[in-house]
């Protein structure tokens, strides 16, 4: 038995180096025990692992993952990382493109929460204006991370705020910055009166005034993207009451206003005229739909459906994600490799069913240089049913498969409780007209589910309904 001290933290230089020792050494993961101290072994000293070890070459996405695990606060984090890592080295150098394998899983979860801790810190952290005893100007902050990820955050704080002397002080670790050169240190407390008589905080109060929209206050959504732990921390939640209890009547004034404001073209006057086009074939539709101007905020193409004409069953997604957007295909994303792969081993041909989204184009919200997908409205739904339903029509599917709630609101004009009315269901267009349809999950409703039994069951559900969906396919026609 090998063991592997490491220091406490994200220490990713000190696993770097054990990682080369234990794949020289054709250590298996079993035999090792990783320490994020120096606590007494209870297994013994082991062999001393090669300390010229040569670096083990991986992939660059396995690499990134690395650099992101290693920060969560999961104490198995070094070991699921080395079995990886093993895997790789054994031929499986596209690992990572297997969503549904439980390993890869449980890490892109762990990566996903350190990248959203990253954007929690990088969103409401706050720097508050004080004076050093030569009266130069300082800037501290104090921010609790869930994770180890102070020093990640490091180059985002240096490029943002690179004219200021400032000091970021968190229970994990510390920055320094003094306009030339960063000093990493040691945890710390929280500084008493570090918000008093503050001109900065002030400020951010001010802009978070000018910038709220009474029109979608959302407590519940408001609480979940800004937990309670950030407030006492944040400027601008001194504000938020008083904004919530003014939000009514500042959107009443808003309505007023809007009503003595020269109507524009609505999205049902939109689909009026593409129905009136009246398309003979949906090579046609397919062009109507590239032409029209897209409706959610910050799209900039349709992502049109792909399959055969007269395919038996067709599958209706919610919309297309980033990469699908960038490559103007359906389902090429992390949640459409996952339903690849469950496809296959529910005996269902990819190339020989037909592939669509509710709606045709990636809404989003621009954070950096990243897009954050931003579900559809159900008034967005609705203006793209009108092509949905035309698209269908065309391609003659005998099986439709719904994918999420946001499909099942399409295909039946109405709200479906995915997890309750999950199976066989008719989608109707008008009067008895229609398709035998099946409502199941979305692949990335089990992207999002905790790594466990309960998330390896839910896979082997999904595939359970995939598979009899093909069975309502095979019989008699």
């Amino acid at each position: 038995m090998h063991r592997v001290d490491l220091k406490d933290g994200a220490d990713l230089d000190g696993f770097r180096r054990a990682l080369r020792g234990l794949v020289a050494a054709g250590v298996e993961p079993d035999d090792v025990v990783w320490s994020g101290g120096a606590a007494p072994s209870l297994f013994g000293d082991a062999a001393p692992l090669p300390a010229d070890a040569p670096p083990v070459p991986l992939p660059r996405p396995v690499g990134a993952l690395i650099g992101t695990v290693v920060c969560h606060r999961d104490p198995e984090r070094y070991a699921l990382l080395h079995r990886l890592v093993r895997r790789v080295v054994r031929g499986e150098r596209d690992i990572l493109d297997h969503h549904a394998d439980p390993l890869v899983h449980r890490l892109a979860l762990l990566d996903k929460a350190v990248r959203r801790d990253l954007h929690k810190m990088h969103a409401f952290l706050r720097f508050h204006e004080v004076h050093d005893p030569d009266g130069a100007e300082r800037y501290v902050a104090w921010f609790e991370p869930g994770h180890f990820i102070v020093e990640a955050t490091a180059p985002f704080f240096v490029e943002r705020f690179e004219s200021l002397v400032w000091t970021i002080l968190t229970p994990v670790g510390s920055l320094q910055w003094d306009r030339r050169s960063l000093t990493v240190g040691p945890a710390a407390l929280r500084p008493e009166g570090l918000d008093r008589d503050d001109r900065f905080a002030e400020g951010w109060q001010r802009y978070y005034e000018s910038t709220f929209n009474p029109a979608r206050v959302n407590p519940t959504a408001m609480r979940a993207e800004m937990p309670r732990k950030y407030w006492a921390n944040l400027p601008e939640a001194a504000a938020i009451p008083a904004l919530i209890r003014s939000a009514p009547a500042r959107v009443q004034a808003m309505i007023e206003a809007e009503a003595a404001a020269p109507r524009r073209r609505t999205p049902d006057r939109a689909v009026a005229a593409m129905a009136r086009q009246e398309p003979a074939s949906l090579a046609e539709l397919n062009r109507i739909i590239l032409a029209a101007d897209p409706l959610v905020p910050g799209a900039t193409k349709a992502v049109l459906g792909e399959g055969p004409e007269g395919a038996a069953i067709a599958i209706v997604g919610e919309q297309p994600g980033d990469q699908e957007d960038l490559e103007g295909r359906p389902f090429v994303g992390p949640a459409g490799q996952l339903l690849t792969r469950a496809l296959e081993e529910a005996g269902i041909e990819r190339g020989g069913a037909y592939l669509t989204n509710a709606v045709k184009h990636f809404k989003f919200a621009a954070r950096g240089k990243r897009r954050l997908h931003q579900s559809p409205t159900a008034g967005e739904v609705k203006h793209y049913r009108w092509w949905l339903m035309k698209e269908l029509g065309f391609v003659r599917p005998r099986l439709v498969v719904a994918l999420g709630a946001t499909a099942a609101l399409a295909l039946t004009g109405r709200s479906v409780s995915v997890l309750r009315e999950r199976g066989p269901m008719r989608f109707c267009r008008t009067g008895s007209e229609g398709w035998d349809g099946f409502v199941t999950v979305h692949p990335s409703y089990l992207l999002r589910l905790p790594a466990g039994d309960g998330a390896e069951q839910a896979c082997r559900d999904f595939v359970a309904d995939l598979r009899q969906a093909r069975g309502m396919v095979e019989g008699p026609g």
